[in-house]
């Protein structure tokens, strides 16, 4: 739905995984082989990768000033369960906070969002405001106050629909 693009660093895993779900056309990525692929799923996995990007999706929706979209897990619940470690470069002494396990998603999910806090990049990754949308964008507006995916087209039927009203 975006023509923006995507978010930095860690962000573009969160953003692509809450944009497996096309709310408008009822299509959700995670249904087939080809979408599970990227985040590392299996068939299996898809019932919690799902409960994850609701979460994710409410956060991110709160992070653009709107309730939640509806009843989910908190995601601080469920990143409560990511195991992290901390790893440290031998050559510089850099750290970082990484996954304990490559593999779980919500592990992943943890890493990037810790890593975009010292960044100070979480509170930019916001939802689409659009009921039939939701869409994850990455906000780079000067004043952070981004409310749609696309302004062509969200944006567009936000205004359109506020003007005949008047």
């Amino acid at each position: 739905m975006s023509e923006r693009v995507p978010a930095p660093g860690g962000l573009a895993l969160i953003q692509a995984l809450v944009n497996t779900l096309d709310i408008e056309a009822g299509a959700d990525a995670l249904d087939t082989e080809d979408g599970r692929t990227p985040f590392g799923l299996t068939a299996h996995q898809v019932p919690h990768a799902r409960e994850l990007r609701e979460s994710l999706r409410a956060t991110l929706l709160a992070h653009a000033g709107h309730p939640a979209h509806q009843d989910v897990t908190p995601l601080g619940e469920l990143l409560a369960r990511a195991p992290l470690v901390i790893e440290l470069d031998a050559h510089d002494g850099s750290a970082r906070l990484a996954p304990a396990d490559a593999e779980p998603l919500l592990s992943r999910v943890a890493a990037a969002i810790a890593g975009s806090l010292v960044e100070g990049t979480w509170p930019r990754l916001k939802a689409c405001e659009a009921p039939t949308c939701h869409w994850a964008y990455y906000d780079r507006s000067p004043a952070g106050r981004g409310r749609w995916c696309s302004m062509a087209v969200c944006g567009a039927r936000a205004k359109m629909r506020r003007y005949r009203a008047k």
